[in-house]
């Protein structure tokens, strides 16, 4: 197996790993200690997106272990929508709101890392001939 579609499987564990950890979180004296996860943000109105997160990078996981040309194409859109769907996470999750801004935790980031080095991973790896 080619080193870029060994490094795309850890990335797309790594964004899988990072959703179940902390991204950010509102600690005011107004509202109770809230602490968002990706699968987890009870007490706001942001969704669970990182079901989408988990979903996407198991996805790609999965194009990255099959060895057909027509896999790298797919994968192809699902890291390139995984990266824009983690950086809106970051987006969402790292704005202030009302006053309030959240603290963001470094598993955010990771995630957005790891989605990254994933999209790039797909459009080094080299098709068959």
């Amino acid at each position: 197996m080619a080193k870029t579609r060994i490094i795309g499987i850890v990335a797309s564990l790594a964004v899988i790993i990072c959703a179940f950890l902390p991204w950010s979180e509102v600690n005011d004296s107004h509202l109770k200690h809230l602490v968002f996860t990706g699968v987890n943000t009870a007490g706001s109105n942001y969704g669970e997106p990182g079901k989408l997160n988990i979903f996407l990078a198991t996805a790609a996981l999965l194009f990255f272990a099959l060895r057909k040309k027509w896999t790298l194409r797919v994968n192809l859109f699902i890291c390139g929508f995984m990266l824009a769907w983690t950086f809106r996470n970051v987006m969402i999750f790292g704005r202030c709101e009302i006053g309030i801004c959240p603290q963001t935790h470094p598993a955010l980031y990771i995630s957005l890392g790891a989605a990254i080095i994933a999209f790039v991973s797909v459009l080094l790896t080299r098709t068959d001939k």
